[in-house]
């Protein structure tokens, strides 16, 4: 767990004061509340809420009813809180922030997960994360039954095309990587001579990227299993199955993180 990013967004938040609840509701007030789904989906991000009702206040009893992960139905409780109401208010909405977003993306992913059963497909996310919050981002993807890509630039090496277009062609960027490093290689390619220099060169991977659905099905019988293939660019609901039936192994689609829409779920106090 993360707790650095999300004292930071406590921080944030809270700033010198919650001036609304410490004006309106006696200090000694204590409070019972429900996280309630407005929506049907994958709740995630139930664990992240628990440390962050730990990191404001250790008072606060917060109790999960369902694992993260778990397909919810509309109207479901997924956890109760009971604890001082100046601690709970002023922590509530950056543990929503957290538990909606999580639960967005992890929906989002597992549709996709889904849309491609039955084939070897796997579903990745990308690096397009919100600044901050890829550590939670990744996270909720394989809460949703998806696979993280690499968490960064550190642990694996991806040549794409601006580092062919610099360094010269894809054989002299995998020979200099190969002599400093041996850290997988994933190398993207766009056209098909681009895709035969690269077989040959026997990188870890290879990505199509943006290619049409006719290139990619003669890539795939052209690769016939020599090196795995990845499929990338412009990939939604509608398209990943049939680029699956092709037989790429991997699918890595950028908005599960950057498009996916927050999950509606709400905490509402319960009235003594």
């Amino acid at each position: 767990m993360n707790d650095h990013l999300i004292a930071l967004a406590l921080k944030e938040d809270i700033g010198s004061g919650d001036i609304t609840t410490q004006s309106t509701i006696p200090k000694a007030t204590i409070i019972d509340g429900v996280f309630l789904a407005k929506q049907k989906g994958i709740v995630a991000g139930l664990e992240v809420v628990q440390r962050v009702f730990a990191l404001r206040d250790t008072k606060i009893q917060f109790h999960q009813k369902v694992p993260d992960g778990t397909n919810i139905n509309k109207h479901a409780i997924v956890a109760t809180v009971h604890g001082p109401a100046w601690s709970i208010l002023s922590s509530e909405r950056v543990a929503l922030n957290f538990l909606q977003r999580m639960s967005g993306i992890a929906s989002r992913t597992r549709k996709f997960v889904n849309a491609v059963k039955g084939t070897r497909a796997i579903i990745l996310d990308t690096r397009k994360t919100a600044p901050g919050l890829r550590y939670f981002d990744k996270w909720a993807v394989r809460l949703g039954g998806g696979q993280n890509h690499r968490f960064g630039l550190f642990d694996m090496v991806l040549i794409k095309d601006n580092h062919i277009v610099s360094c010269g062609s894809i054989r002299r960027a995998i020979d200099a990587v190969r002599k400093k490093t041996n850290v997988p290689i994933e190398v993207e390619v766009t056209t098909t001579d681009q895709l035969k220099e690269a077989v040959d060169l026997k990188p870890d991977r290879i990505m199509l990227d943006n290619m049409n659905f006719r290139a990619i099905k003669n890539a795939v019988r052209f690769v016939a299993d020599r090196v795995p293939i990845e499929v990338s660019g412009g990939i939604n609901l509608q398209t990943v199955r049939s680029i699956a039936k092709t037989g790429v192994q991997y699918i890595s689609i950028g908005s599960l993180t950057h498009s996916a829409k927050a999950l509606d779920i709400s905490l509402e106090i319960v009235e003594e």
